[in-house]
C-alpha cells in the first residue's frame, strides 16, 4: 500500500500528446486529488520528428500549432520538465532513474515504444490508454489509428481501455475502462480524438482513487469518488 500526503505527493510522469495527454495533464493538476499528486516529467511528441512516426499516428488527420504544443504549454503553466527527444537513451534513463524518480506512469497518445527498463521501474505501474470496442479484450483494434478502423467498421460507440504496458503493443492486463462513448455518424478519427478525452480524465481520475484508497487520502477520495460517481465514467476490472 502507498502512502502519500500533501508533503508526500505522488510523483507522476506523462508520456502523451494532443487531447488526451492534455486532458490527462489538466485532471492531475487541477482535478480533486491534485494537491496529493506532483508531475515530476512530461515527455510528449513533436510531430515534426521522424521518430514519431506522424504519419501513421493522430497527426495523420491534420493539426495546427496549438494541437502540437497542447501538452508542452500546459507543462510551461506548472513549471514543468518536458523531454521531446527519443526515450531509449542514456541520458534520458538518468533523467527518468535519477531525477524524476516516478511512482506512476501514465501513457495518453503517446508516439515512441516504451521497453522494460522504463515500464517495469514505477511502483504503481505504467499505464497506457487506447481506444478500443466494448466487446474483448486485447482488442481487436490495438495499433496505431483504432478510431479510424472503429468508424470503418462501423461500430456506434467504443470505450477507453486503460491497461498495463508491457513488451506487447496495446495488449497489456485491462486495468480499467471508460463508460461507453458515442461514435455519431459522419465522425471523424480527429473528432473522436477531442470527444473522448473527458473520458480520459475521469477514469484516471477514478483509477487513482482504486489504487490510492487508504486512510491517508480518506478525505480526498471521498470527494473525489462523489464527483466521478455524478459522471459514472469508468468501470474496475
Amino acid at each position: 500500500m502507498t502512502y502519500i500526503s500533501e508533503k508526500n505527493p505522488l510523483r507522476i510522469a506523462i508520456f502523451g500528446s494532443f487531447y488526451r495527454g492534455h486532458a490527462v495533464l489538466d485532471e492531475l493538476t487541477n482535478g480533486p486529488l491534485s494537491k496529493l499528486i506532483k508531475i515530476v516529467g512530461i515527455v510528449t511528441d513533436d510531430p515534426a520528428r521522424s521518430f514519431v512516426n506522424a504519419k501513421n499516428r493522430v497527426w495523420q488527420y491534420g493539426y495546427n500549432s496549438y494541437e502540437a504544443h497542447l501538452l508542452d504549454s500546459s507543462a510551461n503553466s506548472i513549471n514543468c520538465q518536458v523531454y521531446k527527444e527519443k526515450v531509449k537513451k542514456d541520458n534520458f534513463y538518468r533523467l527518468y532513474e535519477d531525477l524524476w524518480k516516478p511512482d506512476l506512469c501514465i501513457m495518453a497518445t503517446f508516439g515512441q515504444r516504451i521497453n522494460s527498463r522504463l515500464y517495469n521501474f514505477p511502483k504503481l505501474g505504467f499505464v497506457n490508454f487506447h481506444p478500443s470496442d466494448d466487446t474483448i479484450w486485447p482488442s481487436k483494434y490495438a495499433g496505431p489509428n483504432p478510431f479510424s478502423e472503429m468508424i470503418s467498421d462501423g461500430l456506434k460507440e467504443c470505450i477507453l481501455a486503460l491497461h498495463e504496458v508491457d513488451s506487447t503493443f496495446d495488449t497489456g492486463r485491462l486495468l480499467m475502462k471508460s463508460d461507453r462513448i458515442p461514435i455519431p455518424p459522419g465522425v471523424t478519427a480527429k473528432d473522436m480524438h477531442k470527444t473522448s478525452s473527458s473520458y480520459a480524465s475521469r477514469t484516471i481520475r477514478k483509477f487513482l482513487i482504486k489504487t490510492l484508497n487508504n486512510d491517508v487520502i480518506k478525505d480526498y477520495t471521498n470527494n473525489a469518488t462523489q464527483m466521478s460517481n455524478s459522471t459514472d465514467t469508468a468501470s474496475m476490472y
